[in-house]
């Protein structure tokens, strides 16, 4: 069976190659090098010209701040290339796994997120997202769509590299503490889409959206504070100080969702998936980091 990887450069298309090595697949990798998903008919074009069985859409425009005064870039890559992706895996009778993200809700919840809760987002970002989920879910075409949130790895730029990076700079460093999320591991939700693939094959699946996400909630203070913790544990510079501050404190153009703790019980239930086990993904990170990079320890 034939699998197209789209974003294969990014973090989690990094995790995929990682994880699909293992399997016995036939997976073409495509990056934003190879060619661009934001030129229409060159997406057209080799969609049909490769014909995937199934299409993991690991691309997008994630620079949240910088969506809120880029409109026409965030809405090319994160609806209308996602539209046109669904249109032609509904001509190739082809299933597609598309990655979206909290930030289609507004983070007003007192209870974590279902798949059926009302979305409402607050951002550029996040509209764009919910414009590719609406794009995908009335093609008509066979789809899981995965929402997640606060993913980190080893690869990429994500919030754990940040803070390694800033902790060897600066002995004390100021972290928001009111904004609450699950952290996930994108080797785990690489890991997750492998466990589903089994699934599409056979045909023995209706399409759906899923939630997929940590397996416990922090603030982004807290997180910090175990990512330093296993970093000083590995033998890295850490601040001797991590301040608490508030979301209001820390000035962005697009706003965050106070609360984006998403309910994963439907995957479990469909799947047989376990949330990510993100304090064992912070070792494993950092582990593989220092690995490659043991003098600079990054």
């Amino acid at each position: 069976m034939k699998v197209l990887v789209l974003g294969s450069k990014g973090q989690l298309g990094k995790c995929l190659l990682d994880q699909l090595i293992k399997t016995s697949y036939e997976v073409i990798y495509l990056s934003r090098s190879d060619f661009d998903i934001g030129d229409l008919k060159s997406l057209s074009e080799n969609m049909l010209l490769l014909k995937p069985a199934i299409v993991i859409n690991a691309s997008a425009y994630t620079a949240v701040d910088n969506a809120e005064n880029d409109h026409k870039s965030v809405n090319l890559i994160n609806h209308l290339a996602v539209a046109e992706l669904a249109n032609i895996c509904k001509i190739l009778n082809a299933w597609l796994i598309h990655i979206s993200t909290d930030y289609v809700f507004d983070g007003k919840a007192v209870r974590p997120y279902r798949e059926d809760d009302n979305t409402n987002p607050n951002s550029k970002y996040g509209e764009s997202k919910l414009d590719g989920e609406i794009a995908i879910t009335s093609s008509d075409c066979n789809y899981i769509i995965i929402r997640t949130s606060w993913i980190f790895s080893e690869y990429g730029s994500n919030f754990l590299k940040t803070m390694l990076i800033l902790g060897a700079e600066h002995d004390e460093l100021s972290i928001v503490s009111d904004q609450i999320g699950c952290p996930t591991y994108a080797q785990d939700i690489a890991k997750a889409i492998v466990c589903i693939l089994p699934t599409l094959s056979s045909k023995r699946l209706d399409s759906g959206i899923f939630h997929y996400c940590g397996d416990h909630s922090c603030s982004w203070h807290e997180f910090a504070t175990l990512i330093f913790l296993e970093a000083k544990a590995k033998g890295y510079q850490v601040p001797t100080s991590i301040k608490k501050v508030s979301s209001l404190e820390f000035k962005s153009l697009a706003p965050r969702p106070p609360y984006s703790v998403l309910n994963c019980s439907k995957i479990k239930a469909e799947f047989d998936i376990s949330q990510s086990n993100w304090i064992n993904g912070i070792a494993y990170s950092i582990e593989r980091l220092k690995e490659e990079s043991p003098s600079k320890r990054l």
